[in-house]
């Protein structure tokens, strides 16, 4: 390893969150890879490189060696029920990519993040068989479920984290950080009044009902303030006095992925520009020319400001400790 620098890959990396999120001296990428070419499109134009397709299909010895193995995986059941098969148990998962990787690897770090549902799914079995195969895998684990409304993101986003340290180094004292719980709202990232880009986003609708009293003060968490329809996902508005809703890859409803909000007397979704700014990727970032991409490639990215906190107390906790066997 060079010395005084950490070498990490970026798998299931999208259009690069973990990236801009670890962006920083001395922290240096060494590989990418994601199954989408839309991603992996966007991912070049705003990094230079463009990342592996499939990780099932690229050889452990492709893979450069590295410290931090970075991935925000899908949530996926397991074949078997997890009490006998050991690694077999994850066969077919993208989390059996990871452990192929790791094993092969042992980077000192695996930093990984899943949906909310995660810790429930299939009544707590995926959960039970992701922990006892990291165990098994050499890695002690500490996880939790962060909001990034928290950690200054104007967005209700529940997302767990895994940080995951090797055994041999000994850490048992990392910390998931502290809130800040500073305080941010939707209108703090919107476009300009009287921006073009934002006609095709009105929603005029004769079914609107809103409440009698809006909000004037800002509040830290989503304001609910009205619906159209049945009132349904995707059919309620809200104030952009509070957060956003959770952006979404997916959802039904006029309203579909990124919420509807009353904004300067109109009801409108947002745009990609601003959902940018939600997910905390920088000015200047190139986006998708098709909005629905857009929409779709930051529903399924990590909340940058919250990634980047978590490395910032991952990173003291690494200094002066390696496993020689990843480099031998």
């Amino acid at each position: 390893m060079e010395m005084g620098k950490v070498k990490y890959i970026d798998l299931f990396c999208g259009v690069g969150g973990f990236r801009h999120a670890l962006k920083s001296p001395g922290i240096q990428c060494v590989f990418s890879s994601d199954i989408d070419p839309d991603a992996r499109l966007i991912y070049a134009q705003n990094w230079g490189e463009e990342p592996a397709g499939d990780i099932a299909q690229v050889g452990v010895a492709e893979i450069p060696p590295h410290d931090v193995l970075c991935g925000g995986f899908p949530c996926q059941p397991f074949s078997i029920s997890g009490n006998q098969g050991g690694f077999e148990d994850a066969r077919g998962t993208l989390l059996h990519e990871i452990l192929r990787i790791a094993q092969h690897h042992q980077p000192r770090v695996l930093f990984l993040e899943n949906v909310k549902n995660f810790l429930g799914h299939a009544d707590g079995k995926t959960l039970a068989t992701t922990l006892s195969l990291l165990n098994r895998a050499g890695y002690k684990v500490h996880y939790s479920l962060l909001n990034a409304s928290r950690y200054g993101v104007a967005q209700k986003r529940e997302r767990v984290y895994f940080v995951c340290f090797r055994k041999e180094l000994g850490i048992e004292d990392f910390r998931f950080p502290e809130p800040s719980d500073e305080e941010v709202a939707v209108e703090d990232i919107l476009l300009s009044k009287g921006d073009p880009r934002l006609h095709d986003l009105i929603i005029e609708r004769t079914d609107l009902r809103l409440k009698e009293k809006l909000p004037v003060q800002r509040e830290n968490r989503t304001l609910r303030i009205g619906t159209v329809g049945k009132g349904g996902q995707g059919e309620r508005v809200y104030s952009p006095k509070g957060h956003a809703i959770t952006l979404s890859a997916f959802g039904g409803g006029i309203g579909a992925k990124t919420g509807m909000y009353l904004i300067d007397g109109q009801i409108r979704r947002l745009h990609p520009e601003e959902c940018r700014r939600l997910m905390g990727f920088p000015d200047g970032f190139t986006l998708h020319d098709r909005p629905n991409v857009c929409y779709k490639q930051f529903g399924n990215s990590v909340a940058v400001p919250v990634v980047r906190k978590i490395f910032q107390s991952i990173l003291p906790l690494l200094s002066g400790r390696t496993v020689q066997a990843a480099y031998s």
